[in-house]
């Protein structure tokens, strides 16, 4: 039995979705349309894609700290996952 990992699915499912363009001055851009800012430029195209799953990763990191909600992408929906594994109410500790 396999074992599903929702972020990694997001975030592979995500970059499937990656655009890249080769710029005038021959370096690199990629970005991801459903994700407004992940953005990435380097000097080879195996870079960008790199950068842009740094960049990725940490846009959605940063999303899921400041409660900002994250697309959907191929009906994965991090905003219904984790809000349903994060509890209603903290945890006693008495």
């Amino acid at each position: 039995m396999s074992q599903r990992y929702i972020l990694t699915d997001y975030v592979h499912q995500a970059l499937g979705q990656a655009v890249y363009d080769k710029l005038e001055d021959e370096t690199f851009a990629g970005r991801i349309p459903p994700c407004p800012g992940v953005v990435a430029f380097a000097p080879a195209l195996r870079r960008c894609e790199a950068e842009l799953r740094s960049a990725l990763e940490d846009w959605i990191l940063l999303g899921l700290k400041l409660g900002q909600p994250l697309p959907v992408i191929d009906d994965l929906d991090l905003n219904k996952e984790l809000s349903a594994a994060i509890p209603s109410s903290p945890p006693s500790w008495s």
